[in-house]
């Protein structure tokens, strides 16, 4: 496979990983796009599998803490106001972020040094160039 455009070869090169819980849509949605493109992937379950500190702060490294942290979900409704209200930087999402790892914004894809968050497959596209259906590992 070659490199897209704009991602080193290494980068093009190295393992994906799927961040998610499985029954999210979006994750759903990004696992079905992969497999239909004919991309290799390994899933790592939240729920399951967790959320280490090292993990999310490569994230945060390359994403704003902003767009890591799903407000809109269920997770982030059921929690009391005062601790909605605490989240205020990196220091206290990545706190929250630890504790509910279901607050991550879903889908995270990881390949190499490259972070996507979310889905769409506009953004899948231009990350891996058009699904051409041929098999990839």
């Amino acid at each position: 496979m070659s490199a897209p455009a704009g991602m080193p070869a290494a980068d093009a090169e190295a393992p994906i990983t799927v961040f998610g819980i499985p029954n999210c849509d979006q994750v759903r949605k990004a696992r079905a796009w992969l497999q239909s493109a004919g991309y290799g992937y390994r899933f790592h379950d939240f729920r399951a599998d967790g959320l280490q500190a090292e993990l999310l702060a490569g994230w945060l490294r390359h994403v704003p803490w902003d767009s890591l942290l799903n407000r809109r979900g269920t997770t982030w409704r059921r929690l009391p106001e005062s601790r909605r209200l605490a989240v205020t930087d990196q220091l206290s999402a990545t706190e929250l972020m630890l504790a509910e790892p279901t607050l991550v914004k879903r889908p995270v894809l990881q390949q190499g040094q490259k972070t996507l968050v979310g889905f769409s497959e506009p953004l899948y596209r231009s990350f891996f160039g058009p699904p051409s259906g041929a098999t990839r590992s």
